[in-house]
């Protein structure tokens, strides 16, 4: 299977709403269940916008050969003076795509983009029960820092978080 990454750029807009959505519908373990954010296209656009203006974000997508969208990896930078070397991370794969090491992949450029950007730290939470996640994020060099204790609630139960991060 080949699989293709490169920046989103704001053409992407429609498609990587549709996958943003989608897989808020597969996962339960992101922030946002299924229909529960109003994401539209026109403020997708505006996100991709303002992330061309700045030096320390950038959307990674996940394609197949076909051009079919199946993943991204948002990395959102600090914008004070004080944390500009830090991104956030948000990940997300389609559901079918899930273990085939496009995880890998999207954190592997993830890197390679950050370090050519003078960014210093990769930092994420994730939900404790995640297992595949926090695997890939052991993987690729993120340790556990700390827990978001009762962070969540997922089908009526409270869930903690892991804080996790990687010092490039």
């Amino acid at each position: 299977m080949g699989v293709n990454l490169r920046q989103a750029k704001v053409d992407d807009a429609e498609r990587l709403t549709a996958l943003i959505l989608q897989v808020e519908r597969e996962s339960a373990y992101l922030l946002f269940e299924a229909g529960e954010r109003p994401l539209t296209v026109k403020e997708q656009r505006r996100q991709l916008e303002a992330i061309e203006h700045e030096e320390n974000a950038a959307i990674f997508l996940a394609e197949t050969e076909e051009g079919e969208l199946i993943g991204y990896l948002v990395a959102r930078g600090g914008r004070a003076k004080r944390n500009r070397h830090t991104v956030y991370i948000v990940v997300g794969l389609h559901a079918s795509y899930r273990g085939k090491g496009i995880g890998t992949m999207l954190f592997t450029e993830l890197e390679r983009w950050a370090r050519t950007k003078g960014i210093h730290r990769l930092e994420l939470t994730v939900v404790t029960d995640n297992v595949p996640a926090i695997s890939l994020y052991k993987k690729m060099g993120f340790v556990q820092e700390g827990i978001k204790r009762h962070s969540l609630k997922i089908d009526g139960q409270y869930v903690d978080e892991y804080y996790m991060a990687k010092l490039l």
